[in-house]
């Protein structure tokens, strides 16, 4: 089958499926609906089918899955409406604003039975794969602490995603991807304790920087961070294990793997001067013992999901991005509002 899609709201997003999802063989886009005209006439300059009503868009019978790229408050809605219109649904993220309103979505979904997905596309960058790799290799022994964060220096928020009222926001920007990361690297694993803190540094009324911990039940510790005004950025990974330590410094998977042949207690300790003062512990390690290594490879592809879609609704594999993943990404998110609100950890079970 082609899979016939077509988008609601047809901005910056909108305009990327576009050009992204027809990359896929079987992968068509047909229409668009807009609430501004002047989306709805910038889409039909691209050859697609315009539409200024919802109603109209939904009831076209060539589309047989809608895409939701619109503000965040209205994705419900809009997910549910096309659902009912006996549409496959793919909703951009975050899903919605609330876990009951994931809730709805879902339910809506099931009724219908027809497919509902969210774009997670970060399960495919190239970072992530290349960090998930060598955790999973073992190329860091057992893994202790994860560290995911992501530094910008301009400070401001645009459009819609700086109200608060839309959804806007870096946790439900940015955070909803980096949690699902670690989430989706750790499906059988229970986040246990979560302790969140959002601040508006230079955007009032909405978070432009937050960091959460949290701690799974294996015993990992996990830090996700998200700021929009860092002069000076950390990398985008840092991760340890009993063997070994992981620096992915960006977003092209730049980086490396700095491992121990042997342990420290394996080596005679030796005290040693420094600016602190004397010490044995923190003494720097002899050449020897320490060796650098290159990161895995991986090239991953984000239409890959699209292509995952396709295949599902086809009956060839299972969905990679499933309800009840987005459902348990949201119920952490709510989790972290809830942490910074009290101002304490929260002990879960998510």
């Amino acid at each position: 089958m082609t899979l016939k899609l077509g988008i609601i709201g047809y901005g910056g997003m909108g305009g990327w499926h576009r050009k992204n999802a027809a990359r896929v063989d079987g992968v068509e886009v047909v229409a668009a609906y807009d609430i501004d005209p002047a989306r709805v006439e910038a889409a039909k300059e691209t050859g697609l089918k315009g539409y200024y009503t919802l109603d109209s868009f939904l009831a076209d019978p060539e589309i047989n899955i809608v895409l939701v790229a619109t503000p965040n408050h209205v994705h419900k809605e809009l997910a549910i409406a096309a659902a009912n219109a006996g549409k496959n649904v793919i909703v951009e993220k975050p899903v919605a604003i609330s876990i009951r309103e994931v809730d709805e979505i879902i339910e809506a979904a099931e009724k219908n039975k027809v497919l509902f997905t969210v774009h997670q596309n970060r399960r495919w960058d190239k970072d992530y794969c290349i960090m998930r790799k060598a955790v999973e290799s073992g190329m860091l022994g057992d893994v202790y602490n994860i560290e995911s964060r992501v530094h910008g220096s301009g400070g401001k928020i645009y459009g819609w995603r700086a109200v608060k009222e839309y959804g806007g926001g870096m946790l439900l920007d940015w955070g909803v991807h980096l949690l699902d990361q670690i989430l989706y690297m750790y499906p059988e694993n229970k986040v246990v304790s979560i302790y969140a803190q959002l601040f508006s540094v230079l955007n009032p009324g909405v978070d432009d920087y937050f960091k959460i911990l949290m701690k799974l039940d294996n015993g990992v510790s996990v830090q996700v961070e998200v700021g929009t005004f860092c002069l000076r950025s950390l990398p985008r990974w840092y991760v340890g294990g009993n063997a070994g330590t992981l620096t992915i410094e960006n977003f092209e998977g730049k980086g490396g793997i700095t491992r121990v042949k042997k342990l420290m207690e394996e080596v005679e300790p030796e005290m040693v001067e420094t600016a602190a003062g004397p010490t044995r512990t923190f003494a720097p390690q002899p050449v020897e013992v320490r060796e650098e290594i290159g990161l895995p490879e991986a090239n991953p592809d984000w239409t890959d999901f699209y292509r995952n879609v396709l295949n599902t609704i086809e009956g060839k594999e299972e969905l990679i991005v499933k309800p009840s993943e987005v459902r348990r990404v949201f119920s952490v998110m709510e989790a972290a509002f809830k942490s910074n609100e009290l101002g304490r950890s929260l002990d879960v079970n998510l």
